[in-house]
């Protein structure tokens, strides 16, 4: 893994919301780009379990995810952090940053910045059982307009 800059650990603008659905919470999350998009998703998934504002940027984990197309691809980016957080080092991410965004060969390389998940300190929201290729969408426009993603969450 490459050394970090601060700009690693500078917080970028809010760019997703949550959309109600039945049993499940639909995250709807956008960017500049298509890897900011995907980015934006992963904090509204671990901005739905936690207060992200009580979380602090002491830990660095890789992850790498792979799929067949761009909705594999997300599915799996997102399964791979919601692994990190439920499996060793139960890391809630405060950033998400991909470090290697290929759309050719659907691969991801990314870090996240956060801690160890500490019940006391961080807020329990709601748990995220799983990720779903149910409504997936990703919707990728021409240039003028900005790439945005629909997931929808267990909880």
């Amino acid at each position: 893994m490459d050394a970090l800059s601060e700009e690693d650990f500078v917080i970028p603008p809010v760019k997703y919301e949550y959309l109600d659905h039945t049993a499940d919470v639909q995250l709807h999350a956008w960017g500049d780009t298509m890897q900011e998009a995907f980015e934006q998703c992963a904090m509204a998934m671990f901005g739905y379990m936690t207060d992200l504002e009580r979380v602090q940027m002491t830990e660095v984990q890789q992850i790498e995810a792979e799929g067949h197309d761009k909705e594999s691809l997300l599915f799996h980016f997102l399964d791979e952090l919601l692994f990190m957080f439920s499996a060793e080092p139960f890391l809630i991410a405060k950033k998400v940053k991909i470090t290697k965004f290929d759309l050719e060969n659907f691969k991801i390389t990314a870090i996240a910045l956060g801690e160890e998940f500490t019940i006391g300190k961080h807020t329990q929201n709601a748990e995220v059982k799983a990720i779903t290729y149910s409504a997936m969408q990703i919707i990728d426009p021409p240039e003028v307009e900005r790439p945005e993603v629909f997931v929808i969450i267990d909880i």
